[in-house]
């Protein structure tokens, strides 16, 4: 690990997953234009993931590409051994990636129902569990994992039931991980975005109270914040992003 000194003399490092594409990518984009140095996660859409790093690049940015299935823990621990050859240190995990089946929760196959719990709570502890030696030794210490405006609220869903399950696991993880590393430092948060303009899904604008859809934007600013300015005494904490419309 480098030392304290080495810490204030690069920039800090964020690692997103899922930042080929969607919310995972405008995340990405927002932390390298506050100057942020990224570790830029995919799975499989590589090019996508060379089009975020060539952008980040052009604009005098740091950028690296990681290429794992993290629903494996022994990726994970990978991940994590060429994040920190990389860079020698881990500022802000972002827990993002997660895989949304639009599909009645009755229809989903076997592969649907697994990727739905894996992606989710399954993905977000191996990753952090992983990372947690780079984190406890770094600079800002904060891990933020994107959940789901309803994950507080157990109930009835027509879609995706294992996607849903997996994101209450997250919210669950969030509190036990913030409990687990408050000794060492570090933050844990929960980020929890609403209906945005590029859901899978949509619903009348009649039931958001604030009269519009979620944009990427919106959720960056609590990264943001988050990531920087809020105090490390902030932990284990759900920011609901949704224009109130958990609240209905």
């Amino acid at each position: 690990m480098k030392t304290q000194e080495a810490h204030h003399a690069t920039p800090p490092v964020a690692l997103v997953t899922g930042a080929g594409s969607g919310l995972g990518q405008a995340l990405a984009l927002g932390l390298a234009q506050d100057g942020f140095a990224l570790a830029l996660h995919y799975r499989t859409n590589q090019q996508a993931a060379l089009k975020i790093q060539a952008e980040i690049r052009s604009k005098g940015g740091s950028a690296e590409l990681f290429q794992a299935d993290l629903t494996s823990d022994a990726a994970a621990l990978s991940l994590a051994a060429a994040l920190e050859t990389r860079f020698g240190r881990l500022d802000v995990l972002v827990n993002n990636a997660g895989a949304y089946q639009e599909r009645h929760g009755l229809a989903l196959s076997e592969t649907e129902w697994f990727e739905g719990l894996n992606s989710t709570a399954s993905q977000t502890f191996f990753t952090t569990r992983a990372l947690l030696p780079l984190l406890r030794a770094g600079g800002l210490k904060r891990i933020i994992n994107l959940g789901d405006s309803s994950a507080e609220r157990p109930g009835a869903r027509d879609l995706a039931w294992s996607y849903h399950i997996g994101k209450t696991g997250v919210w669950i993880l969030t509190r036990s991980f913030a409990v687990s590393e408050a000794t060492h430092g570090i933050a844990v948060n929960m980020v929890s975005p609403g209906f945005l303009e590029n859901s899978v899904g949509h619903l009348p604008l009649e039931e958001v109270p604030a009269g519009r859809l979620g944009a990427f934007q919106d959720v960056l600013q609590v990264v943001r914040f988050l990531s920087r300015e809020a105090p490390v005494y902030l932990s284990g904490s759900n920011l609901v992003v949704s224009g109130g419309w958990n609240l209905r």
